[in-house]
């Protein structure tokens, strides 16, 4: 992902646009087709530091480079950027490079799935506690919650080939977009020569909803594996632990204190999202420019979206660490299910009571009342109704206080996941 988005291959992205549009020029016959193969043959991506030099004299990065490609070349150099404006060469090179990152991104989104439907299937039948508002509810597994994290990193596949698809577009419509000095054919031509189809209408420049688009799928990636790595954070606490981030002979979690072992990663990757979603709010506020085009744009786009894939992929990556070494200590989340004193049966009594003729009132006030006895007594719920003659005569106790009963559905979930996982992958062009 760094090699994207250095300068290095930057520079060689606008060259390929450059040959691109020159071998389009000779292809209608406007340009000497032994002249643009020359240049072809000899054109080299200039260095930064070459690039750099002359822009201290130019003043202008694009005009810049073109120098600097240009003095390889010798007389036929003089057909470089032939009726181009910088922003026909930036924003073109620049959908290249979001191709290619994007295509990293899915490999990292798509790694993770992997890892996150192994471990769901690992612990598919693995009994935990289920929370609400952080309170404890009912019970659930630990694999369904994990296959709920595959269902959206499924999502977010979907809308990162989308928005890459929405970005596979260039433009060489020269100034103001008017094709002035320029051909459609030779933006078609030019544009299928580098993988991607002309903007029906550029400004000079693409315009940024695009970019906004693409950015915000990056945020919403982000933002689900935060919420998956807030899910882990809490699960780890001293008073929960009921998973634990890999941790290695001779790792040290406290400069000071030796007995931690903090969720660091997954904090990591909680700070990390709140960039990568700041960065699309940029990325909104690039799409109005004035008139045909400005470059208010420019200099903030440099940033964010380099910085949004490169945050991102470290992202994937770690996430994926972590979940393929997660510690789970199922022993401990059926300890933390049995310290709610089997509170979590109320919902399934209450209906029990409902169903055997009892007002939906009257059965909740009951079975509320013992509930929070057990909760100040800190008493076995299921002990107390039983004690209840009246409750215990109207229903059958012993089917209401099945445990395995509670997740008797996981087998549906896990089917729907395998037909996720067993659909054909989507490929992007």
């Amino acid at each position: 992902m760094a090699e994207i988005w250095s300068d290095e291959s930057r520079l060689a992205r606008w060259l390929e646009v450059e040959l691109a549009a020159l071998e389009a020029w000779a292809e209608v016959g406007a340009l000497p087709a032994d002249e643009i193969a020359e240049i072809r043959a000899q054109a080299k991506p200039p260095t930064p530091e070459r690039v750099a030099e002359i822009e201290q004299v130019t003043d202008h990065d694009v005009a810049a480079f073109v120098d600097a490609v240009a003095e390889q070349l010798g007389p036929a150099g003089r057909w470089l950027h032939y009726g181009l404006t910088s922003s026909d060469v930036v924003d073109t090179a620049l959908s290249l490079q979001m191709q290619d990152a994007g295509r990293l991104v899915l490999e990292g989104i798509g790694e993770a799935l992997e890892a996150v439907v192994a471990r769901a299937e690992e612990h598919r039948h693995t009994i935990c506690i289920g929370r609400s508002h952080g309170i404890h509810a009912e019970p659930t597994t630990f694999g369904w919650k994990l296959a709920g994290w595959a269902f959206e990193l499924d999502r977010a596949r979907t809308r990162i080939l989308r928005a890459l698809e929405t970005n596979r577009v260039g433009q060489l419509s020269g100034t103001v977009g008017t094709y002035a000095q320029l051909e459609p054919e030779v933006e078609r031509s030019a544009c299928e020569r580098l993988g991607l189809e002309p903007d029906p209408l550029s400004t000079q420049v693409i315009a940024r909803d695009r970019h906004a688009e693409l950015l915000s799928a990056l945020a919403l990636v982000a933002s689900s594996l935060e919420r998956f790595a807030t899910e882990i954070r809490h699960l780890a606490r001293t008073e929960v632990r009921e998973v634990e981030e890999p941790f290695a002979q001779g790792m040290k979690g406290s400069s000071a204190m030796p007995h931690k072992r903090n969720p660091k990663v997954a904090e990591r990757i909680c700070g990390l999202a709140r960039v990568v979603r700041a960065n699309s709010l940029v990325g909104l506020e690039n799409v109005p420019l004035w008139h045909e085009r400005d470059i208010s744009q420019s200099s903030a786009e440099r940033i964010v979206i380099p910085d949004s894939f490169l945050a991102l992929d470290y992202m994937l990556d770690r996430f994926h660490w972590i979940v393929s070494g997660l510690v789970v200590h199922s022993e401990r989340m059926r300890r933390n299910l049995d310290t709610s004193h089997n509170l979590f049966f109320s919902h399934r009594l209450l209906l029990a009571l409902v169903e055997s003729g009892l007002a939906r009132d009257d059965a909740y006030r009951s079975v509320q009342a013992h509930a929070m006895r057990a909760w100040e007594e800190e008493a076995d719920f299921v002990e107390l109704v039983r004690a209840d003659p009246e409750l215990a005569a109207g229903v059958d106790l012993d089917s209401v206080f099945d445990l395995d009963a509670t997740v008797r559905h996981v087998d549906t979930v896990f089917e729907r996941l395998h037909t996720l996982v067993n659909k054909e992958e989507p490929v992007h062009a």
